[in-house]
């Protein structure tokens, strides 16, 4: 029979209250912490433990939390355990008006552009480094090649020919650090040749314009409409930034004419096309669209990173440059290399031992079951949120009735929720309708918060 004791090293007094157990407990839980009882910080018991004093089932704990810790109420990170949440307690007359305040910090980050770092293969990364280690050579621990390690541009030639049909030589791959790194090298190159001006994406990161913009660059938004980006429109500019794979973060493929349009534009007026193939690696209901590069590579500039596929935080990126350019954008990095030697080795090494196949096919199956939760939670719970962008990626788009946007981004920041509505990645220059929609990513959260991040999400959608 259950009571109302648990305990781990102190006891935990619980009343339930409401009607089932998992609500009943979920109920006491947050009493306990919104009346102050339980201070910001304190430890909670495991599931198990917890389970085993209530005499409930495990999965019901389990439960529990996760709806507390979408909420805000309680924090679980890995290594650390369940804990309430940092939060100022609320005072005698506060207690009632507490739900009506936004949270101190989201409980879950659904904002696009990073992976589920938890899942980040630290046994085999670290192996992968141990093995580069044993054979590297004593000299590449110098300064080094600016292009980067040979090791490492070797296997990306191979790798990115095999799997995103790009066409590649080792010795016009520039090892970067990250896609922002790369983008600054070729603004101050293009600045350098005389351009001017920079076409790109109607909706995008703002981050990157403001990098071309650094680089004395003005950005010229292209049209944007059923078809995806409409590069037809580029006269005046000097180069063409896209995300032709995956638009982000509309999450469209640039249509095959307009690839074709596009690559023709290059190679007559002797122009460059920027390709951001950010995500190339996770396609779930179609085939993969291969890189633009290779229709010309000597008009196209290809540029990838580790950061969706591994971690941002190993700062690791490629550009495959056209012949003409390479001297250029290797002069433009600097004398030496500024990329740390012993990441490269060890992704080389990742890379050439199948290790990073291997993790990128266990990535795409754990984001694709992510995907279809979502799908499936969005049309039981919202049935008006239509869902878009979904084909490949690590993000969907959620297409909102007119004028919701502002107050259903409110509300996810009620519920403990970091998501940016779609207004967030649309150029200031844009003549586009405006649309309402929010952008989630559903890469960050882990396995275990995914459920109670879902829950949370549907609660704050009208």
């Amino acid at each position: 029979m259950a009571n109302s004791w648990a305990t781990l090293g102190v006891d935990l007094h619980v009343e339930p209250t409401g009607p089932g157990l998992r609500k009943g407990l979920t109920n006491g839980l947050r009493e306990a912490v919104r009346s102050g009882r339980l201070a910001p910080g304190t430890s909670l018991p495991s599931s198990r433990s917890l389970a085993a004093d209530l005499g409930i089932a495990r999965n019901t704990v389990a439960e529990a939390y996760a709806d507390l810790v979408a909420e805000g109420w309680l924090t679980a990170r890995q290594g650390s355990g369940t804990r309430v949440a940092e939060r100022t307690p609320p005072g005698p007359h506060a207690a009632a008006s507490a739900e009506h305040r936004p949270r101190e910090r989201p409980a879950y980050d659904l904002e696009p552009g990073s992976p589920d770092l938890a899942s980040f293969p630290r046994a085999e990364w670290l192996r992968a480094a141990r093995r580069a280690l044993a054979v590297a050579p004593h000299h590449a621990f110098g300064y080094g090649d600016p292009r980067g390690r040979a090791e490492l541009r070797t296997a990306l030639a191979e790798y990115l020919s095999r799997a995103r049909g790009v066409r590649a030589d080792p010795g016009h791959i520039l090892v970067v650090g990250g896609f922002s790194h790369g983008l600054k090298i070729l603004g101050a190159v293009l600045r350098a040749r005389g351009v001017r001006a920079v076409a790109v994406e109607s909706y995008g990161l703002d981050v990157h314009w403001k990098l071309l913009a650094a680089a004395g660059l003005r950005t010229r938004p292209l049209p944007f409409d059923a078809l995806g980006t409409n590069p037809g429109d580029v006269a005046g500019a000097g180069a063409v930034l896209l995300t032709p794979a995956h638009q982000f973060p509309m999450g469209v493929p640039l249509h095959p004419d307009r690839r074709a349009s596009v690559v023709d534009w290059a190679r007559r007026t002797g122009r460059l096309i920027l390709e951001d193939d950010y995500d190339g690696e996770f396609r779930y209901d179609r085939q993969p669209i291969g890189a633009l590069q290779g229709l010309d590579p000597d008009h196209v500039v290809y540029l990838g990173t580790a950061s969706k596929s591994l971690a941002p935080g190993l700062r690791l990126g490629w550009m495959v440059l056209p012949p003409a350019l390479a001297e250029e954008a290797v002069a433009g990095k600097g004398g030496i290399d500024t990329c740390g030697v012993l990441d490269q080795l060890t992704l080389a090494e990742f890379i050439t031992s199948g290790a990073y196949d291997r993790h990128v096919r266990a990535a795409r199956l754990r984001y694709r079951r992510r995907r279809d939760a979502l799908v499936r939670a969005l049309a039981t719970r919202a049935p008006d949120v239509h869902v878009t962008g979904i084909a490949a990626g690590l993000h969907a788009v959620l297409r909102l009735p007119p004028g919701t946007e502002r107050t259903v981004v409110q509300a996810a920041a009620w519920h403990g929720l970091r998501v940016h509505g779609l207004r967030r990645y649309r150029h200031e220059g844009a003549a586009v309708e405006p649309l309402d929609a929010l952008v989630v990513g559903y890469g960050t959260p882990p396995d275990h918060a995914w459920a109670g991040t879902l829950e949370a999400l549907c609660k704050a959608l009208p």
